[in-house]
């Protein structure tokens, strides 16, 4: 037998299965995954919230972002808020090791209670300021997802200088995030922004803008949208460190 053969997934007859009935089953697991999150919340207002991000960020979306966090090592979720994406890749790979940070303590609580109630070793959640924490510790991965344009917006240097410090050489950054245009679709986003957070301050930052920021950190950035059915705007921004 092959190699391949034998990394083939078999049918109960023996036979290998099909890549089309492999990524159905794998499609299936992630759906059963997202349902088991969304239920471990004891709070029917925050099981509604989970329904409607994990809406907004479905499990193709998941798919797309996942498949550059590494399958083991220290991987950092910024701005977690109930932990609901560290809890899904976390469920995918045991030998993830996370950490998600939220400044809103009631949701961190929240996120650790979930881990438990999944029996999720491999992920533990901290409140704190994404702007204040720090850690002596390097992550092999650091990820935050429509974090950016809820950030303070002069502050946003200094918070990826920050970040730059915390991810190991020949580590990854991603962000997810809003994009200023085309118009009618930021507008959409920013409406239901404010539904959520008020009259806080957002700003959408032009997808070029923010990722010479990120190159200014010594990143090595690809971008690229992520077409959606719903219209929203999303970037995602895959930034690379260089080996040493």
């Amino acid at each position: 037998m092959s190699s391949q053969d034998a990394s083939a997934p078999s049918s109960p007859n023996g036979a290998p299965e099909s890549p089309a009935k492999a990524d159905a089953k794998r499609t299936a697991s992630a759906r059963r995954m997202i349902r088991e999150i969304v239920a471990s919340f004891d709070s029917l207002v925050t099981r509604l919230y989970s329904k409607i991000r994990f809406t907004i960020l479905r499990q193709p979306f998941l798919d797309e972002i996942g498949q550059y966090l590494p399958k083991k090592g220290r991987i950092l979720d910024l701005g977690c808020g109930f932990g609901l994406f560290s809890l899904y890749f976390a469920a995918l790979e045991k030998e993830r090791d996370f950490i998600g940070i939220d400044l809103n303590a009631k949701r961190i609580e929240q996120a650790n209670r979930s881990a438990e109630k999944l029996g999720l070793t491999n992920v533990r959640y901290q409140a704190m300021d994404v702007l204040d924490w720090s850690s002596d510790d390097t992550f092999d991965a650091i990820y935050f997802l429509d974090l950016v344009h809820h950030l303070p917006a002069d502050f946003v240097p200094e918070f990826l200088q920050k970040v730059r410090k915390l991810v190991r050489p020949g580590g990854i950054l991603i962000i997810k995030d809003v994009a200023d245009k085309p118009y009618f679709k930021m507008l959409f986003t920013l409406i239901l922004d404010r539904l959520m957070v008020g009259m806080e301050p957002i700003r959408y930052w032009p997808p070029s803008e923010l990722q010479s920021l990120v190159e200014a950190q010594g990143f090595k950035v690809v971008r690229h949208k992520m077409i959606d059915i719903l219209p929203y705007p999303h970037i995602l921004y895959v930034a690379r460190l260089p080996e040493e």
